[in-house]
This record gives C-alpha cells, structure tokens and sequence, in this order.
C-alpha cells in the first residue's frame, strides 16, 4: 500500500441516502488500499437532515469540524459543535440535524467490513 494525501476538494460528495440536504464523501476507503478503516466526511446544509438509523453491527467515531447541529443517539438529543467527538455504539439508533443557518461538517469513521448495513427507522 502507498502512502496518500488527498484534498477534500478532490473527492466527489453524494446524497446521502433518504436524507435532505447532507452529502457525504469518502476521504480514504478500500479502493484506496485501506485494512482498518474508512474515513468519511459529511455536510449537512443549513436545514439538513439524516433521518434516523443504525447499524446493527458497526460503531462509529465521529469528529465535528465546523458548525454545530442536533444529534439524537439513543433517547438522548445532544447539541455538537466543531471539535466536539461522538462514538456512537453499534445498534444504536441516531439521527443528525442541522437547525443552523450555515453548513456544518464532520468526519465518520467506521471499520472496514462486509458487515456494514444501514436500517432505517421509520418515526
């Protein structure tokens, strides 16, 4: 495996799944040669939305870079902001929300497995 830097800038970000406004992008992922982990960067724009979900099997560590927005994991609704972590135990529903008037952006990372599903929850 070589060694790799990449620009955000370079990737192409994508709608994110059943979602309003949040987009996503794949920083570094198995393409890139990766064993471990995949690391992902989301934007939510002013009014975003990722409705609620989980993973039944995967955890993930999250990282605000900029802006702040509503997160529900579990019960618990929570504000985050730039430079606030969140670890998100697998199984456990979550949404995200951007109730802001500016964008706000924050990497996921997420081992690298066959396993990874998506169950969306309907309210």
């Amino acid at each position: 495996m070589d060694a790799l830097v990449r620009s955000q800038e370079s990737v192409p970000a994508h709608s994110v799944e059943r979602s309003q406004d949040a987009f996503v992008q794949v920083l570094i992922g198995p393409e890139d040669g990766t064993v471990h982990a995949v690391v992902r960067r989301f934007t939510l724009l002013p009014g975003g939305r990722i409705p609620r979900h989980k993973h039944p099997t995967v955890q993930h560590q999250q990282y605000v870079l900029s802006g702040q927005m509503r997160v529900g994991i579990g019960p618990e609704v929570r504000e985050v902001r730039a430079g606030d972590a969140l670890l998100i135990p697998p199984d456990i529903p979550h949404w995200y929300e951007n109730h802001t008037g500016e964008p706000v952006s924050f990497l996921c990372i997420i081992p690298r497995t066959s396993g990874y599903a998506t169950v969306w929850l309907d309210d």
